[in-house]
């Protein structure tokens, strides 16, 4: 057994406090893997976590971070022997099961899978859940038809983002025709670099519609905004489009009505990364790990540490973080 870092939380008074300790091996939850974290995340539900926000945590203390990647050094799982290279994403860690923001971190074998040839542990943290989410749901709208002849461009909101960044490289390394939307007029250069061909003023997608039935415009979309511009981009699909809808930073409200399902066709595909199971995880990673160019990953990851994470905790709620954010809690 060896002590190790971690960004523990604890509630005083309905407030939610950080501060960063030394544990040991015995102080982690219950699990047949133990894994020393090389490099964990920041994610915009581990801002709401961070700030007490969203009710996602109800037990402290508690050490918050959705994912991690590292190497087993401890496994009572045929699945797994020290020095296995993982990845975890999902089954509520980092909410209601320890997470990553932490030297070490014990789970069960099943959510794991094993590091994909070709990525590092730092690269594969750089993807995230959020790159992750965004693969699934473009499979999910691959699934559903939409193919990169279709006409109309694909629609990511919340482009900046670190789900909406990967989104917009892995649609347009697809082939596709991506119409990146963002409300910073200083993220355009970026969100071109990355392959969008339209940038989309936030304010333009992110009203409530107008009218039941807006003009057809998108031939699919990733959104990870929800609320009015969920609403607003159901109503603009193109006939028999599909929108992957990944989050809900804009409210859970959905004013719509059902004229684009029934006149058009549309569909909400919703996308669950937290509990997909594993043949889908597994050919999820394997896309990722084909698809993505690793020096354009590279360029929109950057690195932190744990003591920083409630200041950009705090920041990324207000959609100032852009791109990735990757955090080795051992530094």
């Amino acid at each position: 057994m060896s002590d190790f870092p971690a960004l523990m939380l604890d509630e005083e008074g309905g407030k939610v406090r950080a501060s960063i300790r030394r544990l040991n091996d015995g102080d982690l939850p219950e699990g047949d893997v133990t894994v020393r974290v090389e490099h964990t995340t920041l994610n915009y539900k581990d801002g709401l976590i961070l700030n007490g926000l969203g009710r996602l945590v109800r037990k402290y203390p508690h050490i918050p971070g959705i994912d991690f990647a590292g190497t087993v050094e401890r496994s009572d799982s045929p699945d797994y022997t020290p020095g296995d290279k993982v990845i975890l994403t999902g089954w509520r860690v980092g909410e209601t099961h320890w997470g990553g923001f932490s030297g070490k971190a014990r789970v069960k074998s099943d959510w794991l899978v094993p590091l994909p040839a070709g990525l590092t542990t730092r690269r594969a943290m750089a993807v995230g859940t959020a790159g992750f989410t965004a693969m699934l749901a473009v499979m999910a709208l691959e699934h559903q038809g939409l193919t990169p002849d279709a006409e109309g461009e694909v629609l990511v909101t919340g482009a900046a983002g670190g789900l909406g960044s990967i989104a917009v490289v892995l649609l347009s390394k697809l082939g596709y025709r991506v119409a990146a939307s963002t409300g910073r007029a200083s993220q355009h250069d970026y969100l071109r670099s990355l392959g969008a061909t339209t940038i989309v003023d936030r304010a333009e997608v992110g009203a409530p519609p107008a009218k039941p039935l807006l003009t057809e415009r998108w031939a699919g979309a990733i959104d990870s905004v929800g609320g009015a511009t969920l609403a607003n981009t159901v109503a603009s699909l193109r006939m028999r489009g599909a929108v992957a809808s990944c989050g809900n930073a804009g409210g859970i409200e959905m004013n719509v009505t059902v004229l684009p399902f029934l006149l058009r066709g549309a569909s909400i595909l919703g996308i669950d990364s937290a509990l997909c199971p594993k043949p889908r995880r597994l050919e999820a990673w394997t896309r990722l790990t084909a698809l993505l160019p690793m020096d354009l990953l590279d360029s929109l990851t950057s690195d932190a540490r744990l003591a920083d994470l409630p200041e950009l905790g705090a920041k990324i709620l207000k959609g100032e973080v852009r791109g990735r954010v990757v955090i080795d809690p051992n530094a």
